[in-house]
């Protein structure tokens, strides 16, 4: 039997200064608002969910270099299905991974903060796995992945190709310092620790997916779109 037509969007709890003047990181919004749409387009019921219910956004994320008129227009829109559904996030202990398809871990630097210890996301994404369904994470979504394990306890990425913000991306921005005063590794790093074959992309801003069986994984921002649709194509394989 194949698995259930419904995705949940796993998003950052965290927030902290990463920007200049204090402005800080959390959820970048495209990074959820273009699977989310991607899903529903595909005829996916959609929901959100953080490690503790709550979110911030990314000061970055709500720039107009990086969320278009359009895309503005939806999340500023408190009665849009999009903004509802992530103002009222669930938390993955009330959900049932065995009423969902697809797992997708959206991002923003934060994600680095709080995904390596999200036990309820990952328990939902090992167990949703498990059931046979897609586990996609785009960008700093891969920090998810140090606690998503098989029915042995293995890392699912282990042994297996999959992508992610760059190391060298996260030194274009000035970041890495701060990453590293978080105490967290890149996401580069992470996968090395995890045993995956990590694959870059052309650039650091350019849009590249990898799929690698039932794991798609995204670069960058850019790739958030490109993302979702390579997991709806991995789910529809399993029909």
């Amino acid at each position: 039997m194949a698995p259930p037509k419904r995705a949940l969007i796993a998003v950052t709890s965290a927030h902290a200064p990463l920007y200049p003047d204090g402005k800080e990181t959390g959820l970048f919004i495209t990074e959820a608002l273009h699977p989310f749409e991607v899903f529903r387009k595909a005829g996916f019921e959609v929901d959100l969910a953080s490690e503790t219910g709550s979110y911030s956004p990314d000061w970055l994320s709500m720039t107009d270099d990086w969320l278009k008129p359009e895309e503005r227009k939806v999340y500023e829109d408190k009665n849009s299905e999009f903004r509802r559904k992530l103002d009222n996030l669930h938390k993955p202990t009330d959900l049932n991974p065995a009423d969902y398809g697809i797992f997708f871990a959206s991002a923003g630097h934060a994600s680095l903060i709080d995904y390596p210890e999200a036990n309820g996301l990952q328990s939902f994404a090992s167990a949703l796995w498990e059931d046979g369904g897609i586990v996609s994470a785009v960008c700093h979504g891969g920090a998810i992945f140090t606690g998503v394990v098989d029915g042995h306890g293995v890392p699912i990425i282990k042994g297996r190709k999959v992508t992610g913000f760059t190391t060298k991306g996260e030194e274009e921005e000035g970041v890495l310092d701060t990453i590293k005063s978080w105490n967290r590794p890149t996401i580069e790093a992470s996968a090395a620790d995890l045993g995956a074959h990590y694959v870059s992309p052309p650039g650091p801003w350019d849009s590249f997916t990898q799929t690698d069986g039932r794991l798609v994984t995204g670069a960058n921002p850019a790739s958030a779109t490109a993302t979702a649709e390579a997991a709806v194509e991995a789910f529809n394989k399993l029909q």
